[in-house]
């Protein structure tokens, strides 16, 4: 069983669900874009029951407040949400899990935060957001950012309602590695029920955050800085598999290729088949190879 839980913040709070003991060694888990702490409910009572896992809402996502009026949503605000839990619980030192997003926002925290990271477990993803080689590129990112959120605050557009039918379709159609009752599960904290139909709780300003960029040789000296303490897990078709990708990501194959050659040794990269959301489709596939790392993992080398 789990608990809710909230931490207190300036514009509201943070949401989060909490499972196992507190005196457990502690994991924090962080969901990716647009899901919500709903995503490790399959996966988590499938882990080491003596540890305590707790799976937060990013600001903007599920049950968290929104931030404040005229806020964009930049990546480090999402890393700067996991250290205010962290602070909130006390935490000095803990294992940090993420899933697509969750992940590049559990990696960036580690490289600012190493002393207080023990272990870094990746579900579909690399730990990093990649700078577009392409200097104009970065630059109509950048600017793509600010036009979209005044966009979005010249229509202050009300959310719109849907019938538990049509928000759970249309959450399929765009995330087509979800099942149907992964898809509920997200839409059990990912929506809230009103006379007019369900509404979706994220702000809708997250589909204009601000990304934090990295190049493929700063990814590689940074996860040294944290070797023998990493899990890396890929899906065979979810997003990151080379087959998958499409030519104009090949700054992504260079980073695994540099992440399986420079950082063999030190770092555990697995393919596993399933897609995207393996760990919510078909959490069986993962549960056991990052229960191995965190009982394994719990006695190696320290900062």
């Amino acid at each position: 069983m789990f608990s809710e839980v909230k931490f207190p913040v300036p514009w509201g709070h943070l949401a989060a669900k909490a499972w196992g003991s507190p005196e457990g060694h502690p994991v924090l888990c962080l969901h990716g874009w647009l899901d919500n702490a709903n995503t490790f409910d399959r996966l988590i009572p499938l882990l080491p029951k003596d540890c305590h896992y707790v799976a937060m809402d990013f600001s903007g996502h599920g049950l968290s407040s929104h931030r404040p009026a005229g806020s964009p949503y930049h990546f480090l605000d999402y890393v700067s949400d996991v250290r205010r839990v962290a602070a909130a619980l006390q935490w000095r030192r803990f294992t940090l899990m993420g899933h697509s997003m969750g992940g590049a926002v559990a990696g960036m925290f580690s490289f600012l935060y190493p002393e207080m990271v023990d272990k870094l477990i990746l579900l579909e993803n690399l730990g990093f957001l990649l700078a577009p080689e392409d200097t104009e590129a970065w630059l109509k990112s950048k600017r793509m950012v600010i036009d979209r959120l005044l966009s979005l605050e010249a229509r202050q557009q009300a959310p719109k309602a849907h019938s538990p039918e049509a928000a759970l379709q249309r959450l399929l159609e765009a995330n087509r590695h979800l099942t149907a009752e992964g898809g509920a599960i997200l839409l059990q904290r990912g929506a809230t029920e009103t006379p007019a139909g369900l509404v979706y709780n994220r702000d809708m300003r997250v589909r204009t955050q601000s990304r934090e960029s990295l190049t493929v040789e700063q990814c590689v000296k940074l996860l040294q800085k944290i070797q023998d303490r990493v899990l890396i897990i890929l899906a065979r078709d979810g997003l990151l598999v080379p087959h998958k990708l499409e030519s104009k990501n090949h700054f992504v194959i260079a980073l695994r290729e540099a992440f399986e050659h420079t950082l063999k040794e030190h770092i555990q990269l697995v393919e596993v088949p399933g897609s995207h959301f393996v760990h919510m489709n078909e959490p069986e596939v993962v549960s056991g190879i990052i229960s191995n790392f965190l009982t394994v993992h719990s006695t190696r080398a320290r900062l």
